[in-house]
């Protein structure tokens, strides 16, 4: 599991703001599961969705996004797990490829975590933030994401990363509006899938 708790440039979890912020999200909770629960909840309830809410800039490292309060999918993930990891609760990253209108071609990668949870073990969560449509929600063992799969080219990637995809890093850092950002969301072939370590 240390892989799974390991402090880096994006999951920079010992910057300060981010291990207050982990202190005082678990203050009241006496589990390890509440905690997660807290975590979860916070960041999906109090950092804005940098789409929905149409908000500058992209974010990507944990510390930033905590300090902007917004970011993609991708990078509120990137916090959760430093806000979990914080807490000694071993944390992951996993993708999906879904439709980015819904209707098909284009297609975008999205980013959401894994927790390892005490006498649950593995267990996904989703806190790119609710809006109608979208009601991600923390009921382990029963997984409850922001999406599910509709289409052929779309897929639920099964593998749990220590590390987020650095072609997700890249296209974060390469893009300085949330309106950039949408035109170049980050995408990869079913074919290609495997090469990443998604399958």
């Amino acid at each position: 599991m240390e892989e799974f708790l390991k402090v880096s440039e994006m999951i920079d979890w010992q910057h300060p703001d981010v291990l207050e912020c982990a202190n005082q999200i678990a203050l009241k909770c006496e589990t390890p599961i509440a905690i997660a629960k807290a975590c979860f909840e916070w960041v999906r309830d109090e950092i804005r969705h940098s789409y929905d809410y149409q908000l500058n800039p992209v974010t990507c490292r944990a510390s930033d996004v905590l300090q902007h309060k917004t970011g993609y999918c991708f990078a509120k993930s990137h916090l959760l797990a430093a806000l979990l990891r914080a807490n000694q609760i071993p944390t992951g990253f996993c993708y999906q490829r879904l439709s980015i209108d819904d209707q098909g071609a284009p297609y975008s990668l999205h980013g959401f975590n894994a927790i390892y949870l005490p006498e649950i073990g593995w267990y996904r969560v989703d806190a790119r933030g609710n809006k109608a449509g979208v009601n991600a929600q923390f009921t382990p063992p029963q997984e409850q994401l922001a999406f599910t799969i509709q289409f052929p080219e779309e897929a639920d990637f099964p593998a749990i990363l220590s590390d987020p995809l650095p072609l997700i890093v890249d296209s974060l850092h390469s893009q300085k509006t949330w309106d950039d950002m949408l035109c170049n969301l980050p995408d990869i072939s079913l074919e290609s899938a495997k090469s990443y370590g998604l399958v």
